[in-house]
């Protein structure tokens, strides 16, 4: 007979050997913010593979976040844990320059380049969706347990979140607006 091993467990192990819970992040380790980056995308109803990417999304580092604690050249090894669609999340994720991205990221046809082959690719829609689901995620934990990151980010973050609505859920939307939204505001829009 054999045991199923859930593979979030494998990743955390994983997780463990490179360190990420010695990484210093905002509201504790780099292991505790992938935890709940991946526990917010589970309450959103994400897919099994979008949550596993969210508990991975910064092992290759990003371009907001240098620690790499995996190095792209890699990706085989995180694939083998967490299953290729996974992976390919991950690797979007990490190679993607942001502020680019963020200016583009809803019109299907706009090419992004990978940060790190310098190559231009057109994403899949589905793949602009969990990138906007991911970055949510992330950017979400980090407003709410850090309010001077809140208070100093916020108004950009939501501005962010309204142009990617058409790429968001409804419950990371919802959620979007109650993380973004200063106490005392209508929270509307």
């Amino acid at each position: 007979m054999s045991v199923h091993v859930d593979p979030a467990d494998r990743v955390v192990a994983l997780l463990r050997a490179f360190g990420a819970e010695e990484i210093a992040h905002p509201g504790g380790t780099l292991l505790a913010h992938l935890e709940r980056v991946r526990g917010r995308l589970a309450a959103w109803g994400a897919r099994p593979a979008l949550r596993l990417a969210g508990l991975c999304h910064a092992l290759y580092g990003t371009d907001g976040f240098a620690s790499a604690p995996l190095p792209p050249d890699r990706r085989d090894e995180l694939a083998e844990v967490i299953g290729v669609e996974a992976e390919n999340i991950v690797y979007f994720y990490a190679g993607c320059d942001r502020q680019a991205a963020y200016r583009v990221l809803t019109d299907p046809d706009a090419a992004l380049r990978d940060r790190f082959t310098g190559l231009l690719h057109t994403p899949s829609t589905e793949l602009r969706r969990d990138f906007a689901e991911l970055t949510a995620a992330n950017e979400l934990d980090i407003a709410h347990v850090d309010p001077v990151f809140r208070e100093r980010w916020g108004p950009s973050l939501r501005a962010l979140f309204d142009r990617l609505r058409p790429l968001l859920s409804d419950p990371a939307w919802q959620d979007c607006r109650t993380v973004l939204t200063a106490p005392g505001a209508s929270g509307n829009g």
